[in-house]
Order: structure tokens, then C-alpha cells, then sequence
């Protein structure tokens, strides 16, 4: 278990998930996860805080999106708003420009008003807020 949190941070879910493919006691299990935590290689905080960065800056989810997983992996909804600044305001609004921008310009052969609401149902389908893709597009 001390491998599986060593090659990329867990939560505390994902590693009882991966207990549960051993089939050890509950006792046994209760003992891994304390030792875990003990050493350092399994926290909550630190897998919430690169969860975001990843989500955010690699495969371009909103945070809608990314809270909705978190949520899905047992993160509590304190510590999920408490690591959320882990976005830049700078970075999500320009994100969410870049994506619009480029999904926008795919859209051929449609009305205006059609391409813009389908660009703003695809960028809400990547967990962005509705009220900061109308604030980012209208700034335009």
C-alpha cells in the first residue's frame, strides 16, 4: 500500500478501495490506513490540493466538475472550498476564453445565437459556472 501512495497522492477512499482487492480483515485494514496517515503517505489534503491543480491545469475541468469528483471520492465540502485557491481567477477566466474561442470557431454552418449556446452547454459540461462563462464572454 506504501507503493501505491508513494507513486501518485491518494485519498483515503481510493486506498480502501485497493484493500478491499487483498481481502484483509477489517483490523488489518483499520492498521494500513493508520500507518499510512502516520508516515505521511496518505493525505487528504495534500491529494485534494493536487487533485484541483491536475484537474484544472491539465485536462481543463471547471470547478464545478472537479468538486462534483472530489465529492464522488469522500473529500468534505470544508476541505474542498479550502483548497479551490489552488486556481489563479487569471487562469480560470483565461481558460475559459481559450476553450470557448476554440470550440466556438468549430461550430460551422450555425446561427450566432446557436453557436453560443453551444459553446456555453459544452463549457458547462466541463464544470464551468455559468454565471463566469457569461462574465469571461461578454468581456469580449
Amino acid at each position: 500500500m506504501v507503493n501505491y501512495c508513494v507513486y501518485q497522492d491518494r485519498c483515503h477512499y481510493e486506498v480502501e478501495q485497493k484493500m478491499r482487492d487483498f481481502l484483509l480483515i477489517p483490523e488489518a485494514k483499520d492498521e494500513i490506513i493508520i500507518y499510512l496517515i502516520k508516515e505521511n503517505y496518505l493525505n487528504e489534503e495534500r491529494f485534494t490540493r493536487s487533485y484541483i491543480r491536475g484537474k484544472f491545469y491539465m485536462k481543463s475541468w471547471g470547478r464545478t466538475k472537479i468538486r462534483l469528483n472530489l465529492k464522488q471520492k469522500g473529500i468534505s465540502e470544508k476541505l474542498i472550498a479550502k483548497c479551490m485557491d489552488e486556481i489563479d481567477e487569471k487562469d480560470y477566466s483565461k481558460t475559459i476564453q481559450k476553450i470557448w474561442e476554440d470550440y466556438y470557431a468549430k461550430q460551422k454552418g450555425l446561427k450566432d445565437y446557436q453557436r453560443k449556446i453551444k459553446t456555453t452547454r459544452y463549457l458547462m459540461s466541463r464544470g464551468f459556472e455559468f454565471e463566469e462563462i457569461q462574465k469571461n464572454v461578454d468581456e469580449e
